[in-house]
Order: structure tokens, then sequence, then C-alpha cells
């Protein structure tokens, strides 16, 4: 953090007093542009904070924090404005300096914060992490442990007294006599993550993990872990009760009202932006085959409301003539030749941008269920219901960082990083997945 904020003020001051020139630049200047660079420097502190950049608890793959680098580019870019517009400097005064100081400023940090999320993982000390438990759901938090990019090496497992369930090597699990408060000194552990698979009948040693914790040691249980490392809610660690008294799920007033003024700004600049592409869509499918333009199809939204999502048809008018309704499939015979290319690329989507401007949708959020599958998830996946505890949207964190899902176990899936968005979905995480969208768009990824 301090070196960020030393470089945002490094930058500002070598540019004004290279616009101003070297040998008229005065103490007075440089001092005021001294408090105008502190203030955008802590402008981009507040900005990467809110991003995750600074929390070491959390774990971003290189297209995330490619996305997460250009929504601090575009936001620093509107603060350094802002500051100039506010507290302009007579050696800025004008369009070109605005321009000169935001491209500086914030190109340098944007390439920095990139290699520097790559490569400082490497030169920081590895966290040394101790699993208290040594059942399934200890195998799985060892799994993300070991994943590659992990800064995190696990020492090994601490067995509790009353767990019945023992799944890992008797060679990882560390010294059963020896006391856990004890252990955590001898080995040097940074971090314990509780993940028994039984916490009833006395297994959780309270008192020795308020002992490590009063040591410096951070101390979660795995569905935290899961959250922070995977970006996902996993049903198999979690409860109702952790979901109840947790942080998260913002549904108040101030966070409705952006979130609804950036849907339709965003709307409204993407269907300008798509109009010719949704023009040329709809003539080549109206050329290839008889049948409407659009396919409206019932949709589940927030709060279980039914609505209809219209989308550009992609699939022979009787895709579904025996009335069972189906997932696509990877090869689908049912698509045509041009829903196949619009699929590919997600141009059968666009219409929905209208959706959002009605309000039955958001430009992100948990995508929308027909009422058929709803009814059997619901009975069958615990939690299903709290994806409808949000608007539905065009676009969703499950659909950047999971393939295209035609399963129960796809879903399964898909709801956990759903969940995830419903728990901790801001302005922020909108623009994040926004700019991730754009990539698989480009790549073409996932799609069926």
């Amino acid at each position: 953090m301090f070196l960020d904020l030393s470089l945002i003020v490094l930058a500002f001051l070598v540019t004004q007093a290279a616009v101003t020139g070297w040998d008229i630049a005065t103490a007075d200047q440089l001092a005021k542009g001294l408090g105008r660079a502190l203030l955008m420097a802590l402008g981009f502190l507040a900005i990467n904070a809110t991003l995750g950049f600074y929390d070491s608890g959390n774990v971003f793959s290189a297209t995330q924090v490619w996305a997460r680098a250009l929504v601090s580019f575009l936001v620093m870019g509107g603060v350094v404005v802002a500051v100039l517009l506010l507290l302009p400097l007579e050696a800025f005064y004008g369009r070109t300096w605005v321009v000169v100081i935001v491209m500086l400023a914030t190109s340098v940090l944007l390439l920095y914060q990139v290699l520097g999320a790559a490569l400082l993982p490497r030169a920081l000390p590895r966290s040394r992490a101790l699993i208290y438990g040594t059942g399934a759901r200890a195998q799985a938090v060892a799994q993300v442990m070991k994943r590659p990019g992990s800064h995190t090496d696990l020492v090994g497992f601490f067995a509790s007294p009353n767990e019945t369930e023992h799944l890992v090597s008797q060679w990882d699990v560390l010294a059963p006599q020896q006391r856990l408060q004890d252990l955590v000194r001898a080995k040097h552990i940074n971090e314990v993550v509780v993940a028994l698979t039984e916490r009833r009948g006395g297994s959780m040693p309270m008192r020795e993990l308020l002992d490590c914790k009063l040591q410096g040691v951070r101390v979660r249980d795995a569905a935290t872990y899961f959250e922070h490392n995977t970006g996902q809610i996993r049903l198999d660690a979690m409860s109702a009760g952790w979901l109840i008294f947790g942080e998260g799920f913002d549904q108040g007033l101030w966070r409705s009202g952006t979130k609804r003024v950036f849907d339709v700004l965003s709307a409204l600049v993407l269907i300008l932006l798509s109009a010719p592409v949704m023009l040329v869509t709809a003539l080549l499918i109206k050329l290839e085959s008889r049948g409407p333009v659009f396919y409206r199809q019932e949709r589940v939204g927030q709060g279980g409301e039914v609505f209809d999502v219209v989308k550009f048809r992609s699939m022979r008018t009787d895709a579904e003539k025996d009335g069972v309704p189906r997932w696509a499939t990877a090869g689908d015979s049912r698509v045509t030749r041009v829903g196949r290319v619009i699929r590919k690329i997600r141009v059968d989507e666009l219409p929905q941008l209208f959706g959002v401007l009605t309000g039955h949708m958001s430009m992100v959020g948990p995508r929308p269920e027909r009422p058929y599958f709803v009814d059997q998830l619901t009975q069958e996946i615990p939690f299903y219901a709290v994806r409808h505890s949000v608007k539905p949207g065009v676009t969703g964190w499950a659909q950047v960082s999971y393939q295209y899902g035609s399963t129960k176990e796809d879903t399964v899936q898909k709801l956990q990083y759903d969940l995830y968005y419903v728990k901790n979905h801001s302005l922020f995480l909108d623009l994040v997945i926004l700019f991730q969208t754009v990539g698989v768009v480009l790549t073409g990824k996932g799609a069926q």
C-alpha cells in the first residue's frame, strides 16, 4: 500500500514539474501538487482495498487480476479528473494536462498492479497453514491449498479427539499427543483452518483456538476459507447459521439504488453500441429459417417472480415439440447454423438488455432458470432458493467462473458461485464481472 501511494505521488509530481518546467517549478507549486497527489493516492488505495488487492487471504486467477486492474484503471481515471476539476492547478488548467496526468499515473499503476499481483506472491514469505480435521472437509481444504498459484504451505493436519472420520494419511497428521497451541508455536504456523466434519460433542477446542488467535495466528472455518480462496460458498462446508450470522447480503437502499442506476446506464450504452449487430442478427435468423426472430421463455426472477426472458432464436421452432424442457448440451442438434454462431459469441443474449431496462433483470446476477427446473432443483439442492434474493443477470459470477452446465452436478457448482455473488455483490464486483464477460465473449469460452 505504501508503494502504491508513493508511485502515485511521484508520478504526479514528476509530471507537474515536467509540464510546468523544471527551471520554474517552485516549492509552493510542488506543495500544492503534493496535496492533490495524496488525495489521488488515497482514492487509489480505497479502490484497490475494495477490489481485494490488499487482502492476503484472497487468491485471484490471472483473468480476475486483469479484470480488477482494468476496473481500478477506469475508476482511478475518474478520481484524478475529479481532483483536478475540484482543485485545479494553474499549470494544469486545460484538458490536455488532465489527460497527460491520467494517462501517465493510471497506465503506470495498471501495469504495476498486474505485474505485482503475478510476481509479489512469489517474493513474499509463504503462509504456513495447519488444517484442524482429518475427514472429507479437511481433504477438500487441502486440495485448494495445493493448487498452482497458492502461496500457502500445508504443514499438516491436526486430528480432533472426537472426530470419527479419518481420510488423510497418518503420515500427514501432526503430533496427536501435543496441545494445539504448542504445535502451532513449534511449527511456526500462521493460519489454522477448522475443517471438522462433526463439531458437536466437544470436537471444537474453543479455548485452544482462542489462544492461537490471541498469539496472532489467523483462525478460519472451512466455509470462509473456501469463500476467500475459490470465489465460492461451498455447500459441503457451510450451514444456515453461517449464512445468517455472517457478513454480506447487502440489500440496503443505497446498494439497490446504485445498482439500478448502473444497470440502466450500462444497458442503454450497450444497446446503442450493439444495435447494428442486433439488426444483422435478426436479418440472418429470418433468412435462414421460418419462425420468429425472438424466443420468449418463462424464467424465475427475484423473489420467485416469473417473467419472460427474450433472446434471439437460436434453435429450430420444434426444439421442444414434445413439451418436455431440456438443458442445452454440447453439439445440440436443435441449434441452427446461425444459432451456433450467435451462441458462440453470446449475441443471442443481447435482447435481454431490454429486460434490464424494464427492471426484470440486472446486468449482473445469477442467471434466471426455467420454473420447471427451479421446482426440481429447489427440492434437490439445499439453499438453491437463496439465489432468487437478487435480480437475475444478463451475465454473472458463475458464468465467468465456470463452464456451461447441463447436469445437476454443474448446477451445484454454479450455485456455489451464485451464493458467493449474492453474499458479496457490490458495484466493484459487478464491474469486474463485466470485464471478465468481455474476455469470455472474445474467447468463446463455455459456449454451447
